[in-house]
């Protein structure tokens, strides 16, 4: 499945079942390859273990309520997706440490710390290496699918989610114990130009041919001043989408780790105004393009035009293979696994509308980030 082979990952699924019936696992992962249909024998299956959710472990049933959330969203019974989405995420939501005042207060201490004044000062060495695109914003915005487009480039080595920028500046400095952005304190511009070579260098060991490699943490919006300062020759790509489909798409998405601020619906909402507040801050105390911003609604809408226009900003030639992203061969462990194998589809879009009368903690925590009635993005 990570490989984009789906027709042989959905015979190994089923030939585990042949094996094992009660294969839960295997079950759970028929949901995730490809779009359920009415009738599916599976999801028939699945509904028959719901039954028995009252007297189930618990680390079994959190799963099971994602996977019947997906069914049912598949099969447009909104009201019971949503309900299993609700109680999945409750049961994970309690499994998991997670304060969002602690998020509030690092946006508010990465502004703090990023002054116009401070960003200023600090440019002038730097490392000139032209190597990376970061590709970032809130997760399930659209960043795989612009990974994907740019990675099927044949000058480009996708390198996925890359924790590497995170580890880089939480690793305390002589004198420094505190985490990303104390860490930063009293950094000089040649402490800055060393940190970006040794991130290149732990990119290059990734592939040591290729022209260009993509970064595709999405929590590299923390970073962008950082990177300006440290690479000004990377490449920074912001992937925006509609707040309220984002959130959502986090919130109906049981993730392998991390995303923690994703099982609570105020909470989420909370995250993603911290993150659009760090956005505007970046494009307040940064210069005009310093990074380029690509709406994902216009990107689905008008695809070879804002490829064209996005490899452009990359320093790429154009090439026909970006047009055909899903087709290209590589391995990907995000939540999209499935969906960037497919071809480019728009029915992401204004997805929160039909669950809009369950969503009202995630809009009042949004505020006026929801698009107005008829508005996109």
């Amino acid at each position: 499945m990570e490989q984009g082979r789906l027709e042989e990952a959905e015979a190994s699924f089923r030939h585990a079942l042949g094996l094992d019936a009660n294969n839960l696992g295997a079950r759970l992962a028929l949901t995730q390859v490809k779009k359920v249909e009415p009738g599916d024998e599976n999801m028939a299956a699945l509904v028959s273990e719901a039954g028995k959710l009252d007297t189930m472990l618990e680390t079994k049933a959190l799963p099971l309520h994602f996977a019947l959330g997906k069914c049912y969203d598949d099969t447009k019974q909104y009201d019971l997706a949503f309900s299993h989405y609700l109680e999945g995420c409750r049961l994970k939501r309690k499994r998991i440490q997670y304060n969002p005042a602690d998020n509030d207060k690092a946006c508010e201490n990465i502004r703090a710390f990023f002054s116009r004044e401070t960003v200023d000062k600090l440019r002038g060495k730097a490392c000139q290496s032209d190597l990376p695109i970061f590709i970032l914003g809130m997760p399930r915005s659209g960043t795989t699918l612009t990974e994907q487009i740019i990675a099927s480039h044949p000058l480009v080595y996708g390198g996925g989610e890359l924790p590497d920028l995170l580890d880089l500046v939480n690793q305390p400095r002589a004198g420094q114990s505190a985490g990303y952005p104390r860490s930063l304190n009293g950094i000089t511009r040649e402490e800055l130009k060393a940190l970006g070579e040794k991130y290149v260098a732990g990119l290059r060991a990734r592939n040591p041919e290729a022209r260009r490699i993509t970064d595709k943490m999405p929590a590299n919006f923390n970073c962008v001043g950082l990177i300006h300062l440290m690479l000004p020759n990377a490449k920074i790509v912001h992937v925006m989408r509609n707040p309220v489909d984002t959130c959502l798409s986090g919130f109906s998405r049981l993730f392998n780790k991390s995303q923690h601020q994703s099982y609570d619906l105020a909470e989420i909402g909370r995250y993603c105004r911290n993150y659009a507040l760090l956005m505007d801050h970046w494009r307040q105390v940064l210069p005009d393009g310093a990074f380029y911003e690509l709406q994902y609604e216009e990107l689905v809408a008008d695809h070879e035009n804002q490829a064209r226009a996005l490899l452009d900003y990359c320093g790429l030639e154009w090439d026909k293979a970006c047009l055909e992203s899903h087709k290209t061969e590589r391995h990907i462990r995000t939540a999209s696994v499935t969906q960037v194998r497919q071809q480019i589809y728009k029915t992401s879009v204004d997805r929160w509308r039909k669950y809009e009368k369950h969503l009202g903690p995630l809009l009042e925590a949004l505020g006026d980030l929801v698009p107005a009635p008829g508005a996109e993005g």
